[in-house]
């Protein structure tokens, strides 16, 4: 499961980058980004694979490099969530609050996840779980490149949410298979993380979302895109 979600992220940034959406002529923000969250992918899975060749020692010294790279990821996802909503508001087939307030909400949400499955290192069950969960959540962005999120609007940002549920999912069903249960670290997490989302599109629909979102890009490029998600005139996939 670790490899199948670090590739659907990978694959998702290097689909846009065949296709010629993106390109590494971006803003130095954007290349300190993508660094920091690319080497956790890195951490991530050389965490699954030295405790599948039974190496627990460098298993935990390895382990000890999340409590500093989390908050690294959480600091860097809130920078380029500014740098984007006001540079351009964020993609356009998402609601520019949703982006700018679930986002952040979700980012938020992946290092509480993050934190909680390190505190719970003794208990791998726990352990295992509470981080595939947090690692689902960062799914969203390669899922989000994979999906036809323009077709999707006015549903993409929910849709790319709900896509990101299919690994708990698939790990809830392994342990009914297996266990004849759910383990309680998948009800937990996954719920959660579905509080999160729900609580963050109320406050991103609310009028303090309109007001916040509003605040933030006052006086930027950003401010000049439509609140709501839309295609450009001569826009094509």
């Amino acid at each position: 499961m670790a490899f199948v979600m670090s590739a659907v992220i990978i694959a998702g940034f290097s689909l846009n980058l065949a296709m010629g959406r993106s390109s590494f002529d971006a803003p130095l923000a954007y290349h300190v980004h993508g660094v920091i969250f690319m080497s956790w992918i890195g951490l991530y899975l050389a965490q699954h694979v030295t405790m599948a060749a039974g190496n627990r020692a460098l298993h935990i010294s390895l382990g000890k490099l999340a409590y500093l790279w989390i908050p690294v990821m959480v600091a860097a996802g809130c920078m380029i969530i500014l740098v984007s909503v006001r540079a351009t508001g964020g993609p356009v087939f998402f609601d520019k609050k949703e982006f700018l307030i679930s986002n952040t909400a979700l980012l938020l949400c992946f290092g509480g996840l993050g934190f909680w499955a390190l505190r719970q290192r003794r208990y791998t069950g726990w352990h295992r779980r509470l981080m595939l969960v947090a690692m689902a959540v960062l799914t969203g962005p390669g899922l989000g490149r994979l999906l036809p999120l323009p077709l999707m609007i006015p549903w993409a940002w929910t849709a790319t949410f709900l896509a990101t549920l299919a690994f708990p999912v698939i790990g809830m069903a392994y342990d009914l298979r297996r266990q004849g249960r759910v383990h309680p670290a998948y009800w937990w997490g996954t719920g959660i993380y579905a509080a999160v989302f729900a609580g963050s599109m109320l406050l991103a629909y609310s009028p303090i979302g309109y007001a916040l979102t509003e605040w933030v890009v006052v006086g930027t490029p950003g401010a000049a895109r439509p609140m709501e998600a839309f295609l450009p005139p001569g826009f094509s996939m």
